[in-house]
């Protein structure tokens, strides 16, 4: 969409930088702008019946009558179809607060600029924008389209089976393992990801029946790629809720024992809020597994609570960095800082850390210099299926 055929909004209280900004875009090439002074106008011009459809919104945060946030708010709740860039002198680290509220709000974020704008920030932004379609129309429980009787027909039928993506490690480039992650194969609709199926699956008490299949077909993947020469590790996901149930552990060594395969090449990665909700048996079965040889990962790290009281809990060997952190390395300095730390403080507890979410060369570059152990992400490798899992390893020797 070229920017002459866009809508801008500016809200912002103060009339010198609001015509100033109003300037900017005309001088960009933009022909269409309505402006106003408070949140509240704004407001009122979204929801104004038969009024022109806003595409971009450039909105202040220190405003009078309807602060930012407010406005925000609103925005996300009635009009997440508009694209919002926001505009402040704030500290950076409460701006980037703001961002992370706009997100859980709905809003369709651009991005968030200093003040005084100038051309160079906002141009970047609008390359960014396209028009933001319509969410698809999914089951208002479960956020799926499948209902739960055509998930547990298509995990009877066999339809389950993992994809894998790579573990690179950093200093080498050398392949180390994979993430098992669950795909659907459906008859008619192809490959199906797990946001179709994992919340229907746990919330009706069905997920153990897919943590089994999938632990037990990455075990036999796993013999399969050794018996081919590849001596790689395959990772599992195991739910918070299979952990209340203290024979979970029995039932996991007996599959890979059954299997001939060395519990030290399956690494079972775990929610740092796990330990959390049923406490005593998810620590006995997690004790039990890492007696047993299995590898234990404390997944998604810094999106949970309590994270250091959980890695003192649990004898983890892997620390996870959640990808949120990794794709704000490059636009926010407070993320940068907490990978640095969870890498220094995962070596000194003798843990490999893992940077999930690694999608471009900066990231790639970034990690390899604070010295983290190991990749995963689309810069490496998207998750395939095991056949071409396969033809990756035989590439990579």
């Amino acid at each position: 969409m070229n920017i002459n055929e866009i809508t801008f909004l500016v809200v912002e209280d103060d009339d010198f930088q609001r015509e100033v900004i109003a300037d900017i875009l005309v001088s960009l090439g933009a022909s269409n702008i309505i402006e106003a002074s408070t949140g509240t106008e704004a407001l009122k011009i979204l929801n104004e019946e038969g009024s022109r459809s806003i595409d971009i919104i450039l909105c202040d945060l220190n405003m009078p009558e309807m602060d930012g946030m407010e406005f925000l708010r609103h925005v996300g709740k009635l009009h997440s179809s508009i694209a919002t860039i926001i505009m402040s002198a704030l500290d950076l680290a409460l701006i980037e607060s703001v961002k992370k509220m706009a997100g859980a709000y709905g809003n369709y974020l651009l991005g968030a600029i200093e003040k005084p704008v100038t051309s160079v920030q906002l141009e970047p932004l609008f390359a960014k924008y396209k028009t933001r379609e319509k969410k698809s129309v999914f089951d208002s429980t479960s956020g799926s389209k499948y209902n739960l009787d055509e998930i547990l027909e298509g995990l009877a039928n066999g339809e389950f089976t993992p994809f894998f993506q790579p573990k690179i490690e950093f200093a080498t480039g050398r392949l180390i393992g994979a993430e098992a992650l669950a795909r659907w194969i459906h008859p008619q609709h192809g490959v199906i990801s797990p946001y179709a199926f994992i919340d229907l699956l746990e919330k009706s008490e069905n997920i153990d029946t897919l943590t089994f299949i999938m632990l037990e077909l990455s075990t036999k993947a796993c013999k399969f790629l050794h018996a081919h020469g590849h001596k790689i590790s395959i990772s599992v996901n195991l739910s918070l809720s299979s952990l209340a149930d203290i024979k979970l552990a029995d039932k996991i060594i007996q599959i890979v024992k059954n299997l001939e395969v060395d519990p030290k090449f399956i690494i079972l990665e775990i929610t740092e809020t796990a330990a959390m909700t049923e406490m005593a048996p998810a620590l006995e079965n997690l004790a039990r597994l890492r007696m047993k040889g299995f590898g234990l990962s404390i997944d998604d790290y810094g999106t949970g609570y309590s994270s250091m009281q959980q890695i003192t809990r649990i004898a983890f060997t892997e620390l996870k960095i959640d990808q949120s952190f990794v794709r704000e390395m490059n636009s926010n300095g407070i993320s940068k800082v907490l990978i640095n730390s969870s890498i220094e403080m995962a070596g000194k507890l003798q843990m490999k850390c893992t940077a999930e979410g690694v999608e471009t060369k900066y990231d790639w570059d970034q990690l390899r210099n604070m010295n983290c152990d190991l990749g995963q992400g689309y810069f490496i490798a998207k998750p395939m299926s095991l056949d071409d899992f396969l033809v990756y390893c035989k590439e990579m020797k």
